[in-house]
């Protein structure tokens, strides 16, 4: 057995599963300054578009601004979190614009919704629970016990948990914490526990049954992609201000920081269950396959609260998430909400993992119906309509919400929409063919749009008529001409430009905060290009750390490049020496498959490691020097195999373009 010589190799391999969560917890730190990024003046398309819908909803409606203010014990509205190298990672103060009447450039109804997302600080809810509201894309919540307190959620990164923690102990007299509950797999409403735990050990920590495995695998497997398209949902790039990025309308947006996560030791796997968790009692509903594949809502018998984690919140939630995730199941979605109905319909509190909370039975009865209605009328209204024969296209175009669902704001798409949440359900059930043989074998982008604008008389023919259109204020079908036009030629700049115009446009519009993100980004990157991403991925190493390795086996297989395997053939032993694991790979058909069990005789070359060391070199905490001297790296059998195959393996690429070609 020797050391390899060729470190810098095996480095290079080991860092294409460098990561960060799909939930986009890691963002570019510089946000560009308030009118930086060329935007274009609303038009007056746009202004009677924003009118009109001032004239639609009851926008002055207070009922919510007073339930969102109730409680109020200490407001944080000049709240910015730093690391320790004084780095931003969160800033409540670069929303201040979001102030008095909605200007020409956003939705009436969503400057509404990020109105409300702005007030932040410590809440009573009721004397013995607690909110804390602002310090994070979601709330942390804390429950009285008879020995310490119980934190609910305790947000995306350990500085803004830490940061919210000591906000809350000072007015309150929060001493121990004696335990956590993790409503559900999405990081975050974890990240920050590590931040809240006692250094004894003796939290108790409670979350779904699946949470471990949730939380990990999709971040792994397409948590690059995710990432990238996460700039776009999230708005990541985009200046804060009335014509930039506002607030995700399910809060402001994701917090940066590092981000841990913690092993269950209590976890709820059947509704119904009961438990006294420091003298509180607690019945928990089993969610699952809602709004995340592990979630937990809960009742609290003596508050008469229930706490409906993210299974329930203050808009229409994603069936479809435009950073790309499992399609949801609104039909089981719906039906857990009416099991929280028959179960904790009796509750006078209700309080989420997001926004603000609800007083009075009668209100919470009727805010749980809707949000169940919602789903269950999006799910049976779009098979309905494809039984009919319909399109997806043509389904989310026709969907119109019953006026009962369409005038409660809590049924508005500020973070889901109607139209891609049809979309969704007919992916669910009938998948990407809508039946028509021509869609059948499309022509991709690029060959489709050279072909078009070659039909449609050229370059500067389509360019006309889409001033024209754009002058008449018919957005959609200019984004659908010059997409066209740039994804023939990319370097035309008037086709760019009026192409982001239009863009900014429809952002403009948008009543939801992620269609408002996703085309102002597209927008920005007509003008700028896609970023430059380094990703700082030390800061998931603890998530990272609880992930399976079997699910890193499982991901090197994306990585193959099928032309430059084919006719390959190769087996390799891993064995990883401080968790004593050990995976074998097994090149063959240009597909790597991986087993667990023990290293095989007559493999090509078996690569021993630490997993602690394979985290330091994934998340770049090991440079080559380092692996030189390390005595927890060893290759035995062939290096020229070892490199050949390494060779076969390609990156994700972390900035890929999205609206060029």
């Amino acid at each position: 057995m020797y050391r390899t010589k060729n470190p810098q190799r095996i480095l290079g391999w080991l860092a294409l599963v460098a990561l960060f969560p799909g939930c986009d917890a890691k963002q570019p730190t510089e946000i560009p300054a308030p009118g930086s990024q060329g935007n274009t003046d609303p038009t007056p398309a746009t202004i009677s578009h924003n009118a009109q819908v001032n004239e639609q909803l009851p926008l002055d409606d207070i009922a919510d601004f007073e339930d969102a203010r109730r409680g109020l014990i200490a407001a944080a509205d000049d709240l910015v979190i730093t690391a320790a190298d004084g780095s931003v990672l969160w800033d409540i103060t670069a929303y201040r614009f979001i102030n008095g009447p909605s200007p020409s450039s956003v939705n009436p109804s969503l400057w509404r919704q990020e109105t409300l997302n702005n007030i932040a600080g410590l809440f009573e809810v009721n004397p013995g629970i607690y909110q804390i509201r602002g310090f994070d894309l979601s709330n942390m919540s804390l429950i009285r016990g008879r020995d310490g307190w119980i934190v609910v959620d305790p947000l995306t990164s350990q500085e803004t948990a830490a940061a919210a923690l000591a906000f809350a102990r000072e007015h309150l007299p929060i001493d121990r914490i004696s335990a956590v509950i993790l409503t559900h797999s999405h990081v975050d409403h974890f990240g920050g526990v590590a931040s809240v735990l006692e250094a004894d050990g003796s939290t108790l920590v409670v979350a779904p049954e699946g949470f471990l495995e949730e939380a990990s695998s999709e971040n792994i497997l397409v948590g690059r992609t995710m990432a990238r398209r996460s700039t776009f949902m999230y708005g990541s790039r985009l200046e804060r201000g009335p014509r930039g990025h506002i607030g995700s309308g399910l809060g402001k947006a994701p917090a940066l920081g590092q981000i841990g996560i913690a092993l269950p030791n209590l976890v709820i796997s059947e509704t119904g269950e009961k438990h006294l968790i420091d003298g509180v009692e607690f019945e928990f509903q089993n969610a699952a396959n809602s709004e995340a594949p592990a979630e937990l809502t809960f009742y609290l018998p003596q508050h008469k609260a229930f706490c409906g984690a993210e299974l329930v919140s203050r808009t229409m939630h994603n069936l479809y998430t435009l950073r790309g995730a499992k399609v949801r199941d609104a039909r089981q979605w719906s039906e857990h909400i009416q099991t929280a109905l028959e179960r904790f319909g009796e509750a006078e509190i209700y309080f989420g993992s997001h926004h603000w909370p609800l007083w009075g039975d009668g209100a919470i009865r009727d805010f749980l119906a809707k949000q169940r209605d919602g789903y269950r009328f999006i799910h049976d209204q779009t098979l309905r309509l494809a039984a009919q024969g319909h399109t997806p296209e043509e389904i989310s175009e026709a969907l119109v919400l019953p006026s009962s669902l369409e005038h409660s704001f809590s049924n508005r798409g500020y973070y889901g929409t109607l139209k891609h949440n049809a979309k969704a359900v007919y992916q669910q059930y009938f998948g990407w063919f809508d039946g028509n043989p021509a869609n059948l074998d499309a022509l991709p982008p690029v060959a489709a749009a050279e072909r078009y604008v070659a039909l449609m008389g050229g370059v500067d023919n389509v360019l006309e008529h889409g001033r024209k259109a754009y002058a008449e204020g018919d957005y959609r079908w200019v984004a659908e001409l010059l997409n066209h036009v740039v994804f023939t030629a990319p370097d035309n700049e008037e086709a760019r430009e009026l192409l982001a115009a239009t863009y900014d446009q429809l952002a403009y519009q948008a009543e939801s905060a992620p269609w408002r993100d996703v085309y102002l980004s597209a927008a920005l990157e007509l003008r700028v290009g896609p970023p430059a991403l380094a990703t700082d991925n030390a800061n998931v190493i603890e998530l990272l750390a609880a992930a399976p390795l079997a699910e890193f086996m499982e991901l090197i297989g994306t990585f193959v490049d099928a032309v430059r395997a084919d006719g390959e053939q190769f087996v390799f032993n891993f064995v990883f020496t401080d968790v004593d694991e050990s995976y074998v790979l097994t090149l063959q058909n240009a597909v790597l498959r991986n087993e667990r069990r023990a290293p095989v005789d007559g493999a090509n070359a078996t690569i021993s490691l630490t997993k602690t060391l394979f985290l330091q070199i994934m998340t770049r905490q090991a440079n080559a020097r380092a692996l030189l001297s390390s005595d927890d790296l060893s290759i035995e059998g062939s290096r020229l195999d070892l490199l050949s195959f390494l060779s076969m393996l390609q990156p994700p690429a972390p900035a890929f373009n999205i609206v060029t070609p």
